[in-house]
């Protein structure tokens, strides 16, 4: 399991809106040959903001995206159903952790001071 791209910067004004929320994202690929349910696994920021994920299967060598807006999840797209902004643009951490608190995989961006 790796954490293969994010967007913290969403396209456009940073409005707060739905759109704009769900336009910033972490994709997780599952880099291993067996479906993995990341159930218990946790998605987080360096602010300690944290994602938890429920019943979620991700089949051999697919990828899913976690969105910050609201929305219905589906096969590839789940969302944490916030109303804030997650990822700094200029710098942060996403930590993907599995269900006994271990570090699968990081992936930063910028300088944090």
């Amino acid at each position: 399991m790796e954490i293969s791209r994010v967007q913290a910067d969403s396209p456009g004004r940073d409005d707060r809106s739905n759109r704009s929320l769900n336009a910033e994202w972490v994709e997780i690929t599952n880099t291993t040959r067996d479906t993995v349910n990341l159930r218990g696994w946790t998605l987080r920021d360096s602010d300690g903001n944290r994602y938890r994920f429920d019943n979620v299967r991700i089949a051999r060598h697919a990828t899913i995206r976690i969105h910050s807006g609201n929305g219905r999840d589906t096969r590839t797209d789940h969302f944490q159903d916030r109303r804030d902004y997650i990822w700094d643009n200029r710098a942060d951490t996403a930590t993907l952790r599995d269900d006994r608190g271990r570090t699968v995989d990081t992936e930063s961006w910028g300088r944090r001071r």
